[in-house]
């Protein structure tokens, strides 16, 4: 197994909500020199650099600041570190029938059929008070299976191969424990827990928090010849590893910029969702000027990176026949006439002469004509900024199950085609 992969595998165990990976990756970025902004701070004398800011600590923004961005714009790469999952209602714990159970929310368009009968794990975030009255935020992983949502028994419902409805409010909360109480409080379990990742802490209350179930099983290498990562979260988690590897990796050439949002997968309508300023704020400070900015924007080409649809062997005829991506024949560029993708063929050029110049190989897709379109950040950032985009990703099975499936190859194709985007030379948009 490559260091590469295995860094990958760490990282997608590490990181079971958005809270997590952005905390990941702003370690990693402070161990290869970049600097940590602060968003209330004064940028006005920001030097050539590399840099780093996060917003809600759930999204995160990495730069490279090297020379005039009005004469040679940012060459921008985009991902989402929010997944489809369960989240913990306020209210968490309701007891019937002498169990425990933890009330869930569900969160994007998951896939709600494999999350039963898992081993379920919770992590997130939350805000305490201490003694002083001062409020503060916690990371909380509870490496341990703490629920189970049980499937009904085929003997009473003997047509559920064939039909299955899942009702979210009735069939989807978690089994936490047997009870015989009428009653069972949240917080002393999560004081517990709390006290038992961080022994260290004192506080008084426990004002809030955002929760989630996830899988407890590792992210493993799977296949005949182990060609293939099975993880949750692969979308989009693979995507941000592969963009901040690419961005530490790159030269010092250009203005370069991750942009890594979080609500992707529930429209990206908040202040750390593509649709917010994040973006937008982080590039006019380091401009400093309305002029400045809307010309490096024109300068500037930005690459939305979400895994796409690879070809399902079992399900071929739900995929465009002409445009049927593999696992492990390297990144896709997604094109979508109605503008849910961001491509163009400008961009697409731009792209696979990148993929040329660094040896990597690139597939198109395009989805049925008779079927529905998904969406990412791509075209979100480009009506935004006013910014040339492409929507690209490496393939996988299973998206939005509680386990996905990539390409171990798709992996290391990434990071070199858009390392390569961050040193390609020369730029060409000069107008």
């Amino acid at each position: 197994m490559s260091r590469q992969i295995q860094e990958l595998l760490n990282f997608l165990a590490r990181s079971p909500t958005p809270y997590h990976c952005v905390s990941n990756l702003s370690t990693s970025l402070e161990e290869a020199g970049f600097r940590s902004l602060q968003e209330n701070s004064d940028w006005a004398e920001l030097s050539p650099g590399n840099y780093f800011v996060t917003r809600n600590g759930s999204s995160i923004i990495a730069f490279r600041y090297c020379q005039n961005p009005a004469q040679y714009g940012f060459r921008l790469v985009g991902a989402h570190t929010d997944s489809p999952c369960l989240k913990i209602k306020p209210n968490a714990i309701t007891v019937n029938n002498g169990y425990a159970k933890l009330g869930v929310e569900v969160y994007g368009g998951a896939l709600l059929n494999p999350w039963f009968d898992r081993d379920l794990a919770l992590a997130g975030r939350v805000t305490l008070q201490d003694k002083d009255d001062s409020i503060h935020n916690l990371l909380l992983n509870v490496r341990r299976p703490i629920a189970f949502i049980p499937s009904l028994a085929i003997h009473l419902d003997r047509g559920v191969n064939e039909r299955r409805t899942i009702n979210k409010q009735e069939h989807l909360p978690a089994v936490l424990c047997r009870t015989d109480e009428n009653e069972h409080e949240f917080e002393p379990v999560l004081r517990k827990w709390i006290g038992q990742e961080h022994p260290e802490l004192a506080f008084t209350r426990i004002l809030s928090h955002e929760l989630s179930l996830y899988d407890h099983q590792s992210p493993q290498l799977v296949g005949l010849h182990q060609e293939f990562i099975a993880s949750a979260r692969l979308d989009n988690l693979l995507s941000c590893h592969a963009t901040i590897q690419a961005l530490i990796m790159s030269g010092n050439k250009s203005n370069q910029m991750v942009v890594l949002n979080d609500h992707e997968e529930v429209g990206s309508g908040s202040t750390s969702g593509a649709e917010g300023q994040f973006l937008q704020s982080v590039l006019s400070r380091i401009c400093g000027d309305g002029e400045t900015m809307q010309r490096a924007i024109h300068h500037s080409m930005f690459i939305s990176v979400d895994n796409a649809h690879g070809v399902h062997p079992n399900y071929a005829a739900l995929h465009e026949p002409a445009h049927q991506p593999l696992i492990n024949n390297g990144p896709v560029i997604k094109v979508n006439n109605n503008q849910r993708y961001a491509t163009n063929s400008e961009t697409e050029a731009v792209f696979k002469a990148v993929c040329a110049k660094t040896g990597t190989p690139c597939q198109i897709v395009v989805v049925r004509s008779d079927m529905g379109c998904g969406t990412t950040i791509g075209p979100i950032t480009a009506t935004r900024l006013g910014i040339r985009t492409v929507d690209i990703g490496v393939p996988q099975l299973g998206m939005h199950s509680i386990r996905e499936l990539a390409g171990v190859a798709d992996q290391a194709h990434l990071v070199k085609s858009l390392r390569g985007f961050f040193d390609f030379a020369p730029w060409p948009f000069q107008g």
